[in-house]
């Protein structure tokens, strides 16, 4: 628009000029052809520059509204591109919450398949060890008869393998854990899983080893432990502290992704309890998404 103005205005001065030369008063004598082609030329000066005006303005004026349209779609456009981007950012964050949740969803079914396949097998091979034992069991005596050939009269042998009684053994087991007599509780709580593999008891059993591991940092031997829990005994009472040492137990040997998925699993599956609620504080000190209710 500057620009415009200023040749306007040089364009009108200078016609405005040739205009009061022409106009000047002249010597009557000097009043000839060429003042009259110079009155002609003038005329046709001020003709070219209203045309010139005239051009200039319109060419200006369809350049203006071209600036103003394309401003116009210029804004339009952002406006559009931050109306998508806002969009597929608030599709993928749903995309990925979903995506976790059925992560969680499938790991913990895979977890369920393998818990009751370990659990067939216990029961499996639980079955056989009895089949054995009632296979090679002694012959009882005859009534009334004579003492079998090299036990003493007057009564049957002792039995070489009598299985002690369960809950004063296990009672025993924790009495001497809490008492830090480790190696005692260790016999006492393997004679409880040998002697009474099917028990709830045994699964308190198999925890209370895989404590007495963690406490003498034998943190590879306390996995096992808890995940014998864990496959053995999934309904025991303990199931949740056994999934919570594990994880704890793996994250001290640096298995971090291993430790935050049995963290992540008890959350899912024993959301209300205390060590729910200790894995969740876990998670966070990690600056890990807790998934679960």
């Amino acid at each position: 628009m500057q620009i415009r103005k200023t040749l306007r205005n040089r364009l009108l001065a200078g016609a405005i000029f040739a205009l009061l030369l022409a106009g000047a008063p002249a010597p009557a004598h000097a009043a000839s052809k060429e003042i009259i082609e110079l009155q002609t030329q003038v005329q046709q000066l001020l003709d070219m520059v209203q045309r010139l005006q005239s051009t200039l303005d319109t060419r200006f004026g369809v350049i203006q509204h071209l600036a103003e349209q394309s401003a116009d779609d210029a804004n339009r456009v952002t406006a559009t591109v931050n109306a998508l981007q806002q969009k597929l950012n608030a599709q993928n964050d749903a995309a990925g919450g979903k995506l976790d949740a059925v992560s969680g969803q499938v790991q913990s079914l895979n977890d369920s398949v393998d818990e009751l396949k370990s659990r067939l097998a216990k029961l499996d091979k639980s079955i056989q060890d009895m089949q054995s034992q009632a296979q090679s069991a002694p012959t009882a005596q005859p009534q009334g008869g004579a003492p079998a050939e090299g036990q003493p009269s007057g009564g049957s042998g002792p039995m070489a393998n009598q299985a002690p009684p369960l809950k004063e053994t296990y009672q025993a087991g924790v009495r001497d854990y809490n008492a830090a007599k480790f190696e005692v509780a260790m016999g006492e709580f393997q004679d409880v899983i040998h002697y009474y593999p099917l028990d709830d008891l045994a699964g308190g059993a198999q925890f209370y080893l895989g404590e007495i591991a963690y406490r003498q940092q034998n943190y590879a031997d306390a996995v096992k432990a808890y995940n014998a829990v864990l496959e053995g005994f999934p309904g025991s009472i303990k199931a949740p502290a056994a999934q919570l040492r594990k994880g704890l137990a793996l994250l001290l040997i640096n298995k971090k992704d291993a430790g935050v998925h049995e963290l992540r699993l008890l959350v899912q599956r024993h959301p209300q309890t205390p060590e729910a609620a200790q894995a969740r504080t876990k998670l966070n000190s990690l600056g890990v998404k807790v998934i679960g209710r």
